[in-house]
């Protein structure tokens, strides 16, 4: 038990920076380590784990972040931001000028966001559940972010700029109709009726047979749109 690997201390860091300022029990922390199998004395390895964890987080004068308390942990970490902090702040500033029709600010906010993005958070920890559920999240807002950039270019009037980038979302997210919505949106405005016609028959092809299902309400509108413009 003397030689944790630095892997199992990199997860209980990971998940009490996650649940930064909460209390994570000893059962959550084993579970993020070994999963629904753990060893017998996986106890005294949780504990040899934060105790490292607190000198590797000390600082002369300060007070220990790491908080024992009934049950479990808790990691104080402080007014400091980090990345991830200001990526999920940006998303909901985003979202709120996007909501206020301010498509400057909104446009501003996901670009920034999007350029902190580095993929999935704590790659070289396990997939525990807390952990899971953490990425699982971020994934989500970044896809968020995604759209609410383009939306943004849509609204400015950025049709051809957004071209070349929307192929490479619906390359990359193929079952998100969202992005087939606005390449089609960007195409269409751009002149080319003809090739926002054919990403419909790409999505609906790609549709049923992955999904087995159609195109949705809003591709289907937007194609009759284009059509009757034609």
């Amino acid at each position: 038990m003397s030689h944790l690997r630095a892997q199992k201390l990199a997860t209980v860091l990971a998940v009490m920076l996650i649940r930064a300022d909460q209390v994570v029990t000893a059962e959550q922390l084993t579970r993020e380590i070994w999963g629904e199998l753990p060893p017998q004395r996986s106890a005294a390895g949780i504990y040899v784990c934060v105790s490292r964890l607190r000198k590797f987080l000390a600082r002369p004068g300060r007070p220990d972040p790491v908080i024992t308390r009934p049950g479990g942990y808790m990691l104080r970490r402080g007014a400091s931001d980090c990345d991830v902090d200001v990526f999920r702040r940006l998303v909901t500033d985003g979202r709120r000028h996007l909501r206020r029709g301010e498509h400057a600010a909104a446009a501003a906010c996901s670009e920034e966001a999007l350029g902190l993005w580095r993929g999935p958070a704590f790659d070289n920890v396990g997939p525990g559940p807390i952990m899971e559920g953490f990425n699982k999240l971020l994934a989500e807002l970044h896809i968020e972010c995604m759209e609410m950039s383009v939306e943004a270019q849509l609204a400015l009037g950025r049709h051809r700029e957004i071209v070349g980038r929307l192929h490479s979302l619906v390359a990359k997210f193929p079952l998100r109709e969202t992005f087939y919505e606005q390449l089609m949106l960007a195409l269409h405005r751009s002149n080319r009726r003809s090739d926002a016609l054919c990403i419909y028959e790409s999505a609906r092809r790609v549709l049923d047979r992955e999904l087995g299902l159609e195109p949705g309400r809003k591709l289907r509108e937007l194609r009759h749109a284009v059509f009757a413009s034609t």
